[in-house]
């Protein structure tokens, strides 16, 4: 069983997207390669003769108008030339692209055209599992599993458009409190009221998570009592206790990890697919990090020994089912003195003086077999603490039995779950007291550096290189963001904030390095590090320099919703994915991009200068606005820099 939400089934206005019970699979371009980047070979021959003819008058026809509008602006005043010029440079310039293209053989790019409404908050891969009973039942709890297929069955090749009332997300942190209520997929009604975690007050336009006091859900309060319970004098100790980094299970709308995040901890939510009413949509337009999850039948996206505290209130989960197998990922996932806190009416001393509570017993009793020592109850929360004491698992009387040396603990990607526990053979297995508190941690020293087989020069350059990276990036950005790149017709070009930007993809984070250059660099963001399957696995070491990450393969859909990123980042993710074998194009991977990144969202691509070339031309189709950058003149590389444009919905 999966996290559970009373959800309608389907779409509002009484449609389904679904591909036997899927909806959309993530497959969806049309007539993109099967296993290749960019456009595909023509055949050489004689009929390919008058084409390039063609081509060959266009070309001499196109450099004589160009030669004729040079001669022209001689007559033309010079104020006119100067707001000219860019405009006719840039379309210039695309079209002898476009000429280029059709010289060797290829074809025109169109634009794509715009998805229906009904795609507006379209995520790709989640089937809903729950449509294979027999039984019919309209009150039954839907439930979505990730399924991904690759191949030839491309059935979206459209752009996806926000909702037709969208606004343009509140900068951090005021967007903390207050999201616009049209951005998002929600009636207001449905989570008015409910759990601890579950509370908002929905206004004309906006949704509010304030009020007089606080926080409207008394999350302080909540927060103030699980460090006591685990023996701290207030929340604001966590860092010292060494908790650094919390997975939030059924998040509710990421009041929790908003308040721990003043805290110095850092927050991951992860939640079901939901059809509406969505925890991690909401979360993400709060600017908490968030991704799509679920315990349903596959391990998490990440490694053994992830998180300093799992968090669970009310989450939905059974976590007796299965002979305690979800209690088991918990288990994989801690670190050693890590913490397990669970709020749930199940665990209240009611239900837990209670006899014939078979479920509550089997918890308890389970808990015990994995070395986890129950520390305090009060109400409806336990705290469970993992043990730091290697010596327990060799004196268990009964529980999960080891998992066999065979089996890999460090890429788990949607591997299924498993029954076994890993013990304690990884060299990581280090007790979170013993960790250097943050910030400290997120410079590793060479001893450390030696667990995950990286040379200390080699971090130390990656430092200094993603530094100096941070400063260009952000004198690139702020003047073409607030200058010469106005977005909004009629508006004012506001003065440039310092948090431009909360939510941050790096789809190639290699060792961390874009992470820990924007927090040395003062930048109020949060980063998704995410490790490409198809390279090298470094996510355990950004995982425990305090960061959060996920591995993912980029030739399938990335787990979250529309219009949930700010600015995405790649740094030779293209060259990753052409090499050694192309299992997917460019085409697939920049539409992906462009569902997850926010009306007016950046994208910044560094690669080798003749896939960035490749990458321009696909941003005619894309409708993105792009500035091609030269790094130094000996480069064999290029900086391609994208923005989404904000297109409003017609109305009809």
């Amino acid at each position: 069983m999966g996290m559970k939400v009373h959800l309608p089934r389907g779409f509002s206005n009484g449609s389904r997207i679904s591909g036997q019970g899927c909806p959309f699979y993530q497959n969806y371009t049309k007539g993109s390669l099967e296993n290749g980047f960019g456009a595909p070979r023509t055949p050489l021959g004689i009929t390919h003769f008058f084409p390039k003819l063609g081509v060959l008058l266009i070309v001499v026809l196109a450099l004589s108008g160009s030669l004729y509008w040079a001669a022209s602006i001689s007559a033309t005043s010079g104020g006119n030339v100067f707001r000219g010029y860019r405009r006719l440079q840039e379309n210039l310039v695309a079209e002898l692209s476009v000429i280029s293209d059709m010289s060797l053989g290829g074809t025109k790019l169109r634009e794509l055209e715009f998805c229906s409404p009904e795609y507006e908050d379209y995520v790709p891969c989640y089937c809903n599992v729950s449509e294979k009973s027999d039984v019919v039942d309209p009150d039954r709890l839907v439930q979505y599993d990730r399924t991904c297929i690759q191949g030839p069955n491309r059935d979206h090749n459209c752009l996806v458009l926000p909702p037709r009332n969208y606004r343009i997300p509140l900068r951090w942190p005021t967007g903390r409190d207050f999201i616009w209520k049209e951005n998002v997929k929600i009636t207001g009604h449905e989570f008015s009221s409910g759990s601890l975690m579950k509370r908002m007050m929905v206004e004309e336009e906006q949704i509010s998570f304030r009020s007089d006091s606080l926080m409207v859900d008394g999350v302080e309060d909540y927060a103030h009592q699980i460090a006591e319970m685990i023996g701290l004098m207030n929340e604001s100790n966590f860092n010292e206790a060494g908790v650094r980094t919390v997975l939030d299970i059924g998040c509710g709308f990421g009041s929790f990890g908003a308040y721990l995040f003043t805290k110095q901890v850092l927050t991951l939510c992860i939640a079901n697919y939901e059809s509406s009413g969505s925890q991690v949509q909401i979360t993400l337009e709060r600017g908490i990090p968030a991704i799509l999850a679920s315990f349903t039948s596959k391990q998490l996206p990440f490694p053994y020994l992830s998180f300093d505290m799992l968090h669970c209130t009310r989450c939905g989960i059974e976590w007796e089912m299965n002979d305690g197998i979800f209690l088991v990922e918990v288990d994989r996932l801690l670190r050693p003195g890590g913490y397990f806190v669970w709020t749930s009416a199940a665990s209240s001393h009611r239900t837990a003086r209670d006899k014939d509570s078979e479920k509550w017993a089997f918890i308890r009793e389970f808990a015990e077999s994995l070395c986890w020592d129950m520390l305090s109850q009060q109400d409806e929360t336990i705290v469970w603490k993992k043990t730091s004491r290697k010596k327990c698992y060799n004196y268990r009387k009964f529980g999960p039995t080891f998992c066999e040396k065979s089996h890999d603990i460090e890429s788990p990607f949607y591997q299924p779950l498993q029954h076994c526990i890993r013990g304690t053979r990884s060299q990581r297995w280090i007790p979170i007291e013993d960790r250097r508190p943050w910030p400290l941690q997120a410079n590793l020293n060479s001893t450390e550096l030696n667990l995950y087989g990286v040379h200390p020069e080699d971090f130390a350059e990656d430092t200094v290189y993603w530094n100096a990276v941070i400063r260009n990036y952000w004198s690139l950005l702020s003047p073409l963001i607030f200058s010469d790149h106005p977005k909004r017709p009629g508006d004012e070009d506001p003065s440039p904030p310092f948090n431009m930007l909360r939510n941050v993809l790096d789809m190639n984070a290699r060792f961390g390095g874009l992470n820990a250059a924007l927090l040395d660099a003062g930048k109020s963001v949060w980063v998704m590090n995410v490790v490409p399957t198809s390279g090298p696995d470094h996510l355990p070491l950004i995982l425990d320099r305090g960061f959060i990450g996920v591995q993912h393969d980029w030739c399938e859909a990335f787990p979250t919703y529309p219009r949930t990123y700010d600015m995405v980042h790649a740094e030779g993710l293209l060259s990753l994915e052409a090499h050694p074998r192309r299992r997917c194009s460019i085409t697939d991977i920049l539409l992906e991009v462009d569902r997850i990144l926010r009306p007016e969202g950046w994208l910044i691509l560094h690669d080798t200068v003749p896939l960035i070339e490749e990458a321009r031309t696909m941003t005619t189709q894309l409708k993105w606005d792009a500035r091609l950058i030269d790094l130094e003149s000996n480069s064999d590389a290029k900086l391609l820099i994208c923005q989404k444009p904000f297109f409003r919905r017609q109305q009809y």
